[in-house]
């Protein structure tokens, strides 16, 4: 036996690659109590989320998981795998969409495409990548889809070695 302790992590900026999609697995079972207790922590108060008489009578037939849970959940199963100890910061989402509901259920799983990565010129240590993770339910119907940019860390090794390579505007958030 070696001894070697190994911690799981996230990726160092330079080790995402444009264009790699990564699948995040093991999916997630949503259940009425995540829906009900992620609903009145965030006090959205919307009956299609917590009174189960009146959404039936709505288009779905039945009460719909919060999509802001939804979202949390899409960004969390990327955690592990791209993220954990190595994100300086959340900068911003965009184009952020629910193209189907979820219901009380179904599982969900989550892929993320690395859209595109740059050096910061203002922080050498640290790097810009945006993700565009996709959400799917089990049965493979797209629920949710965001495009995340994030402030990751540089390889320690590399972080002082490597110049900044591509100019940003004087406005980066800091």
């Amino acid at each position: 036996m070696s001894g070697q302790r190994i911690e799981q992590r996230g990726l160092y900026f330079e080790e995402f690659e444009e264009g790699s999609v990564y699948l995040h697995r093991p999916g997630r079972t949503v259940t009425e109590a995540d829906n009900v207790l992620f609903t009145t922590l965030t006090m959205n108060t919307q009956a299609l989320h917590l009174d189960a008489a009146w959404s039936a009578g709505t288009e779905f037939g039945e009460r719909l998981v919060n999509s802001m849970f939804t979202l949390s959940t899409l960004v969390g199963l990327s955690v592990s795998q791209l993220t954990m100890g190595t994100i300086v910061a959340n900068l911003g989402f965009s184009d952020v969409s629910f193209p189907a509901p979820v219901r009380v259920g179904d599982t969900l799983y989550a892929e993320t495409l690395i859209v595109s990565k740059r050096r910061s010129s203002s922080r050498p240590t640290q790097g810009i990548v945006q993700f565009e993770h996709t959400m799917r339910n089990q049965d493979g119907t797209v629920v949710a889809v965001a495009t995340r940019s994030t402030l990751m860390q540089c390889l320690p090794a590399t972080s002082e070695a490597e110049p900044a390579s591509d100019a940003e505007p004087a406005s980066e958030e800091s």
